[in-house]
């Protein structure tokens, strides 16, 4: 889709094309084309079935926002979650950008903040008390550049949040879009997206920062944040001139590239590591872990995991607490001990609730072998197993055609090490919660 069949789409007879497309959805998709063919030219055709394509994908991210925005595939992989978008928003607007203490492990939000009051009123609006202006007498916007806006999942929240976003993307058709999801959410007033190069952004000249790099180059996903678009170096000058910025990155980003004295974020999103954020301008933890939707928050307390043999139970971490190197402090709320002290499993001889892991009853440990482990299997009738590994180089598919299943039952395995030797620990299948 180029921007002239964007903005035809924009028309109302690109509107009627667009609604006749969606009604499609799920049909074959030759006769979709060629039903609309027969009012609306091949280009206006290709782009309404493109975008109520786009638009049924992203319902997943933005729920039933989804339907009357705009996309394009790039915007689309790349744009934030609604939900941690949001959390970002609560964070920026509360004034929690790295000032929050040790958070709190088991339930609630993530942290009030210790600077709140330079950040929002008393009656949980964003601003700084100034003096005169209509409406409410003594509060000013929260000002906030986003200078890499893609199709606007961020800055939607931020301006559902109550700031004021200049927003700029260097892609003129990835501008228009953002401005039309600005327009259809009802928030054109809050939000101005420009057609603009990151680099040249003036970050001085408002209250927060905030960065989406892309993470895509020609050859397809970069994992290399000097092949961030703009590139990292870009990005770093960005922050240094920034009083306070949030920047998302990649989770798997090396912790070389943290910036000294932000704090890194990971967020987790119904068990799955979504992404991660840096925070400066604060004082804060310099390393949180989030989940969502449940709002628990955990951050470096310099706890170190104890190395102890197998108990009753295994605990798996959630991916957010492993990133961010929060396995010491996993461990201390089950009382729990490292099987392995380089492998993220932890042990205990209670059943502890933690939102933190994943908890498994233990039925046997053995050495790692094919044959073996058939058997053990084989004794309990399993014939259904769910495969977990960390620190094992087996081949999952293949064990699982290997083990020739046959039985009623079922079992979680844990392919690991235990004091660097190959393992099987075999669970019971957890009752549902």
């Amino acid at each position: 889709m180029d921007l002239d069949a964007f903005y035809a789409l924009l028309t109302p007879r690109g509107q009627r094309a667009l609604a006749e497309a969606g009604e499609l959805m799920g049909a074959d998709p030759v006769a979709a084309a060629t039903a609309l063919r027969r009012t609306y030219d091949a280009a206006l055709t290709s782009a309404a079935l493109t975008q109520a394509r786009l638009r049924e994908r992203a319902v997943a991210k933005f729920g039933e926002d989804a339907r009357p925005m705009y996309f394009t595939p790039h915007g689309l992989e790349q744009s934030t979650r609604a939900e941690v978008a949001a959390h970002r928003a609560r964070r920026l607007t509360k004034g929690d950008m790295g000032d929050a203490g040790s958070g709190d492990a088991g339930s609630g939000d993530a942290g009030s903040g210790g600077s709140a009051a330079d950040w929002a009123t008393e009656d949980g609006s964003t601003g700084d008390a100034v003096s005169g202006g209509g409406g409410r007498v003594g509060v000013r916007e929260l000002t906030v550049v986003d200078a890499c806006c893609g199709i606007g999942g961020d800055f939607l929240a931020l301006a559902r949040a109550g700031c004021a976003v200049t927003a700029v993307d260097i892609d003129p058709l990835t501008v228009a879009v953002a401005r039309a999801n600005a327009e259809a959410l009802g928030l054109g007033g809050r939000v101005a997206v420009e057609v603009a190069d990151a680099a040249g952004v003036e970050p001085e000249g408002y209250d927060v920062l905030f960065a989406d790099p892309a993470r895509r180059t020609a050859r397809g996903r970069t994992f290399d944040p000097m092949a961030y678009s703009p590139p990292w170096p870009v990005v770093l000058d960005l922050i240094s001139r920034a009083g306070r910025a949030c920047v998302k990155v990649a989770p798997g980003i090396p912790y070389e590239f943290i910036p000294d004295g932000a704090e890194a974020e990971w967020v987790s999103y119904k068990g799955e590591v979504k992404e991660a954020a840096l925070w400066t301008g604060g004082q804060g933890p310099a390393r949180r872990a989030t989940l969502l939707p449940g709002g628990h928050t955990l951050t470096a307390t310099g706890a170190e995991a104890p190395v102890g043999p197998i108990g009753r139970y295994v605990y798996e971490p959630d991916g957010a607490a492993i990133r961010a190197h929060l396995v010491g402090e996993v461990c201390e709320l089950v009382n729990g001990r490292l099987p392995d002290p380089m492998i993220a499993y932890i042990t205990s001889d209670a059943p502890i609730d933690t939102p933190w892991a994943a908890r498994y009853e233990i039925a046997d440990v053995l050495p790692f072998s094919l044959k073996k482990l058939r058997a053990a299997l084989r004794e309990r009738k399993i014939g259904n197993v769910t495969i977990k590994k960390r620190g094992s180089a087996v081949d999952i598919e293949r064990l699982r055609s290997d083990l020739r299943l046959n039985g009623e039952n079922s079992a979680v395995i844990i392919l690991t090490r235990i004091i660097d030797k190959p393992s099987v620990i075999i669970c019971n299948t957890p009752l549902p919660a």
